[in-house]
């Protein structure tokens, strides 16, 4: 497991895997975000295996699938949703890490300095630089 923190409340990480799911809750998180849909490569584990580990477990799943590339309001707004009415802290995966945190950074924009979003993505291991400077100039 890969778990970077970008806010106390909120994680991400690349896939996980079901029995990832118990080290998960004893790590002090309350619910997991899947962000990525079913099938989206060969051997992944479906959310319904993840989301059996995580009652297992006691933690709360959403999944909130995004498609790499197709991210419309729709999307942003589950993401935002999700962020709100999971308990914390809140662990998102997806493939890498990368589309989780971008949703993260959209989320986050206008809500919090730029420079603030950069230092936590960054530390994380993930350069928004570029999404922050075209979610800037579209105002």
């Amino acid at each position: 497991m890969d778990l970077r923190p970008l806010s106390p409340d909120f994680a991400v990480s690349p896939q996980i895997m079901p029995e990832d799911v118990a080290a998960i809750a004893e790590a002090g998180f309350k619910s997991i975000m899947c962000n990525r849909p079913d099938g989206e490569e060969w051997g992944q584990p479906d959310v319904a295996a993840i989301s059996e580990a995580a009652e297992k477990a006691g933690l709360e799943l959403r999944w909130v699938p995004i498609i790499s590339g197709m991210v419309g309001r729709d999307e942003v707004q589950a993401f935002d949703a999700a962020m709100q009415e999971l308990p914390a802290p809140v662990l998102a995966y997806c493939r890498t890490g990368t589309r989780c945190t971008m949703m993260w950074t959209i989320v986050q924009h206008g809500r919090m300095p730029d420079a603030d979003i950069l230092k936590a993505t960054s530390g994380a291991g993930y350069d928004m630089a570029g999404l922050l400077g075209q979610l800037s100039q579209q105002g």
